[in-house]
């Protein structure tokens, strides 16, 4: 019986730390708090030196619940990224997942071993696990402090941060390899980095073809569909590290195979994915918490300080900006992008492997990642949306994303049903924008379900339900936006969303539903802009186009590379002198005609 009972308090005592948590989570929503930091200190305070007193240095089991969880939180990634964003950024974002994860290793080591008196491997080994990046940390502070990042900058984050903790991985299980086996030349460690980026690669990009035919071609029990998707995830993973190859990149690009295919029930997959990798988080961030020893982590807290510092100020931009060369970043971008390199459980986890495999000195590499980690939560987390601001990455308004309801029909893969409440600055309201991919098919109002012929006029506060292809469904957010005018214009707003130059009437007309003369639907939005202007265009010039306006964003060589679509409410007064004639002017013209 003493057995069974000890067991029941440890299931007791498990359930409520993670249940502090969950609750902790609403504490770092209110305040902007990196969640990975409050899952550390819950952790920390119920350790063997905090309130709790739990004894645990079970590194095992940490290991293996953090691979888990890193499975499911790369997989998760995946499903969650557009081939058409991964395209666009493909070149920064992998040259920063890769070239950049290796020179923020090797500029971080000279202070690891000058600090620390390590060898060169050593050293580097501390390099490569402090270099990647935390997608988790980045985006839920990213979002918890509600910004707009121009969207090239927030795409290359999104897939460098997804895609860079696969090489990291492999970069210290190798150096690990080296410690424990013995020096190996620089030619066998290339051709085992790439044999397992090949191989993973192929078992990634297979395992979620066969999991998007198993979907649609076999009738599982509909609660079923996102178990089966999970378990899928892990089986891929566990396949390719059995085979010796890279599971971590294998599980992110079937996620991406899986996320960018007509799948049954993927929202159902979606909704239980993102329950689950939030469980598997805090489970691993709290059991990396009980690992810390405050007292130990003392003795190395200056040169585990100094090597934070150089990994923010130095390593990290260094990468940065010479990975980025090539790509025609501004500087502002090059600079924000450093920044946002937060460092998160990844940095732990990896830290958790010399412990595991009982190398000398293991506790020191976990002590340095851990204060890396908290440093980089504490400076750079808080600091987030001022380095945005104040080097214009953020745009000056956030509009919150409207609620969305998706619904999956049985029988075809082509439509689902999306539901929006209706806000009254919504821009579908005040201008009747509504793509033509887009059918409405019913109006909710009062609690009475009518047609949309019914329903004419949509009020705001009813509740409306489209057909729309699954890979399009997020894009109706921006047409559900609560979008209220700002009180002064601002020069830097220039546009609500943002498309390329090159991108034609006829392309625009499709998505916003716009009216354009079939003879002008081959135009470019550049050519149209430069023959409604009539001189050359500068930065923050407007041209109208039915209920929107075009926005100069970006001007190259005299011609618009980037346009604003702003669609916000347009009849705000004028700020400037000119622009107030002109209004008056054209106003006096209305009425004399």
């Amino acid at each position: 019986m003493a057995a069974l009972d000890a067991l029941s308090i440890g299931i007791l005592l498990g359930a409520l730390l993670v249940l502090a948590g969950i609750m902790s989570s609403l504490v770092a929503m209110r305040f902007g708090a990196p969640l990975l930091l409050v899952f550390l200190i819950v952790g920390m305070l119920a350790g063997e030196e905090g309130l709790g007193g739990i004894k645990f240095d079970d590194v095992r089991t940490t290991y293996v619940v953090g691979s888990i969880a890193l499975a499911l939180i790369l997989f998760d990634g995946g499903l969650r990224t557009r081939f058409a964003t991964f395209r666009s950024v493909l070149g920064p974002a992998v040259t920063l997942a890769t070239a950049g994860v290796l020179l923020t290793a090797a500029l971080t080591a000279p202070v690891a071993k000058y600090l620390l008196a390590m060898s060169w491997t050593e050293a580097l080994l501390v390099g490569a696990v402090v270099a990647s990046t935390d997608a988790a940390a980045v985006f839920f502070l990213l979002h918890a402090r509600g910004l707009r990042l121009r969207p090239r900058v927030g795409a290359t984050l999104e897939v460098e941060s997804g895609s860079n903790d696969p090489f990291a991985v492999l970069l210290t299980l190798l150096l690990v390899g080296f410690l424990t086996v013995g020096d190996r030349s620089w030619q066998h460690v290339l051709a085992v980095l790439a044999e397992q980026a090949v191989v993973g690669t192929i078992i990634g990009v297979l395992g979620g073809r066969a999991i998007v035919v198993v979907l649609n071609r076999l009738g599982l029990a509909q609660g079923l569909h996102a178990p089966f998707v999970t378990t899928s995830a892990l089986v891929i993973f566990g396949l390719a590290s059995a085979l010796h190859a890279s599971g971590f990149l294998a599980v992110y690009l079937a996620g991406l195979v899986v996320g960018n295919r007509p799948t049954r029930a993927h929202n159902t997959v979606v909704v239980f994915l993102d329950a689950v990798t939030w469980l598997a988080q805090i489970v691993m961030f709290v059991l990396l918490g009980l690992l810390v020893w405050p007292g130990r982590l003392v003795e190395t807290i200056l040169p585990a300080l100094a090597v934070a510092i150089a990994l923010m100020f130095i390593a990290r931009p260094a990468a940065v900006f010479l990975c980025l060369a090539p790509f025609r970043f501004a500087w502002r971008e090059k600079a924000f992008i450093s920044w946002v390199g937060l460092r998160g459980a990844v940095g732990i986890f990896l830290a958790s492997i010399p412990l595991l495999v009982g190398l000398p000195n293991a506790h020191v590499y976990f002590d340095i990642a851990f204060a890396a980690v908290l440093t980089s939560l504490l400076i750079q987390g808080w600091t987030i949306a001022a380095a945005a601001r104040r080097l214009h990455i953020a745009l000056p308004r956030h509009d919150p994303l409207p609620r969305r309801v998706e619904l999956d029909l049985p029988g075809q893969l082509e439509q689902e049903i999306v539901g929006y409440p209706v806000s009254a600055n919504s821009p579908y309201l005040k201008r009747g924008l509504l793509p033509s991919w887009a059918r409405p098919t019913l109006v909710v109002r009062e609690q009475k379900i009518l047609s949309p012929l019914e329903s004419q006029p949509v009020r705001p506060g009813d509740y409306v339900y489209l057909l729309a292809p699954p890979e399009k469904a997020q894009a109706l957010d921006r047409f559900f936006v609560d979008m209220p005018p700002p009180a002064a214009p601002d020069p830097r707003l220039l546009g609500d969303f943002f498309v390329s130059g090159d991108v034609t009437l006829g392309a625009l007309a499709d998505i916003y539903g716009l009216s354009i003369a079939p003879d002008a639907a081959e135009m470019s939005l550049a050519d149209h802009f430069a023959d409604e202007i009539k001189r050359r265009p500068k930065q923050g010039d407007i041209v109208p186009l039915g209920p929107i306006a075009l926005v100069a964003h970006r001007v190259t060589g005299g011609r618009v590379a980037s346009i604003g679509l702003r669609l916000a409410e347009d009849d705000a007064p004028p700020a400037t002198l000119p622009a107030k004639l002109k209004k008056a002017a054209r106003d006096l013209w209305s009425r004399l005609g």
